[in-house]
């Protein structure tokens, strides 16, 4: 599905997304990616939901976020709270939804101004 959004500007925005990819600012990703207002990254190494780590959550305490959203693929899934229990002892709120849903969330969240990131599985 492609999203429309009349000026893109710096903020990163997803503007389609299918179960093979999604796309942020109109460019390609067929890997799994974080994405906040100010950056993608594919540093972000998991290769699917099972390998999620305790690990793979920390990775989110130094951006800081309000809220993280775990786009899981096209269905929703949730991981073990222990794997994520650093994020919500930091006042870090974890949401797990399927992909689409990540995504169209994120969209709103980050153009209310909200410290948000998404982690989408693909």
């Amino acid at each position: 599905m492609k999203l429309q959004l009349a000026n893109l500007g710096d903020t990163k925005l997803f503007t389609g997304y299918a179960a093979d990819h999604v796309m942020v600012n109109r460019q390609r990703f067929d890997t799994s990616i974080v994405v906040h207002a100010a950056e993608v990254r594919t540093d972000w190494v998991v290769p699917e939901f099972n390998a999620l780590s305790e690990a793979d959550f920390e990775y989110f305490l130094s951006l800081r976020p309000e809220v993280l959203l775990l786009g899981t693929g096209t269905q929703q899934h949730f991981p073990h709270p222990r794997l994520y229990r650093a994020l919500t002892n930091a006042g870090i709120g974890v949401e797990c939804m399927d992909t689409s849903a990540a995504c169209r969330t994120y969209n709103i969240l980050v153009e209310e101004d909200r410290k948000v990131v998404a982690a989408i599985l693909l």
